[in-house]
């Protein structure tokens, strides 16, 4: 049966998500827009437009130059990465397994799928990433509406789990899907950042079929502290999401805003380790907390370094920032599963008590996510509990 109202309760079934088939990703007005904070990072990712003849050779170009440039519809990974991937997302399933957790599977995407709403074209992306666009509360699955147009119909490959589930006595509510024309998406949050002005990075077309702002947010927006949910607001489009979950909960959950903690989401900045004990990214969000959260005992990581992370070649994309290792699975109040290329983090996490288990997780700032990105928490043995009064 469903039931996880918080991030560290003792584990008891998790869905790992499926890399199997992440070739490509659509570069496109949503994954642009999705990951915009990422390109303008200190690690930025190059930018691509097409040669002369119009072929598929990606080239780097300046921010100064990227507003004349034209971008290609698709990017291809490499496939050492891909394989790399599967290596150390089955040693992650096998950990989890020893740890006496019972490990569900999505659909694997064992071909190339092109899909066509009525108004845009995309490639499926396996359901990987698969905390983004559904999360557990209580006794009730929620899937989320997506960003990224490619992620629209990802979580078909999540349905078997969720039958079962539901025929367990699950509730299973999905929030309303968007239409994604281009003007549904609120950009107010990056052009308000030091950056071209985005009518002009990324043209947003008009379309017969634009209704105005839509519901769109992500599940990894949000992070669980039994009655408590923090929810990430950076856009029109997180602000109806989050007016939508207050109404459907109808107060069974306070849901606290925290604005433009960054351009979505949020758990590799801000993580509950046990009751009391919370990760944070580093001290400036800390007066940006809820009052309650300013008295838990606050466990700031030390400040990752380029050479814990592979090295990449200019044509690679960098979906994550620096800080992606964060992203820590509790397995239960005591034990983390933490990526064993950042030794550091590892020590830091012992010497406040935590049994830290290493596993190995290459290529997550190709990839876009961390362990905790990876799983979903079905099962977990905590209840609705009142951790801020």
């Amino acid at each position: 049966m469903v039931n996880s109202f918080d991030e560290w309760s003792r584990l008891k079934e998790v869905v790992v998500g499926s890399p199997i088939h992440y070739d490509t990703q659509d570069l496109e007005l949503s994954f642009k827009v999705f990951f915009h904070d990422v390109a303008y990072s200190s690690f930025c990712y190059p930018y691509y437009q097409s040669n002369e003849n119009g072929g598929s050779k990606d080239k780097s170009v300046s921010q100064e130059n990227y507003q004349s440039s034209q971008t290609f519809a698709t990017h291809t990974l490499k496939k050492q990465y891909l394989e790399e991937l599967n290596e150390d997302v089955e040693e992650l399933v096998s950990t989890l397994q020893q740890l006496d957790v019972k490990v569900h599977r999505p659909i694997p995407l064992t071909r190339s799928i092109r899909f066509e709403t009525p108004y845009w074209k995309a490639d499926c992306i396996p359901a990987l990433n698969i905390r983004d666009q559904a999360i557990i509360m209580g006794n009730e699955i929620l899937e989320t509406p997506p960003q990224v147009r490619a992620r629209y119909f990802e979580n078909d490959l999540l349905k078997p789990i969720f039958y079962k589930y539901f025929e367990q006595g699950a509730k299973w509510t999905n929030m309303p899907k968007p239409i994604m024309t281009d003007r549904s998406f609120d950009t107010s949050y990056i052009s308000g950042q030091n950056v071209p002005a985005i009518q002009e990075v990324y043209p947003q077309n008009e379309s017969e079929f634009d209704i105005g702002y839509e519901i769109m947010f992500d599940a990894a927006q949000c992070i669980r502290f039994g009655k408590d949910i923090l929810i990430n607001v950076a856009t029109k489009n997180h602000y109806l999401a989050y007016q939508w979950l207050q109404r459907h909960f109808e107060g069974k959950f306070n849901f606290h805003l925290l604005y433009q903690f960054a351009d979505n989401h949020i758990d590799s900045i801000i993580l509950p380790l046990k009751p009391g004990k919370l990760l944070l990214r580093n001290p400036q969000f800390f007066d940006r907390l809820p009052e309650p959260l300013k008295k838990w005992d606050i466990i700031y990581p030390p400040e990752p370094t380029e050479n814990i992370f592979p090295t990449y070649d200019d044509d690679d994309l960098i979906l994550t920032t620096k800080y992606i290792d964060l992203n820590v699975l509790s397995v239960d109040e005591d034990k983390i599963i933490v990526n064993s290329l950042f030794p550091e983090l590892i020590k830091t996490l012992e010497k406040h008590g935590f049994t830290a288990i290493p596993v190995q997780h290459r290529h997550r700032r190709i990839f876009g996510g961390g362990f905790h990105c990876f799983t979903l928490d079905t099962v977990r043995e905590g209840s609705l509990e009142d951790y801020f009064s």
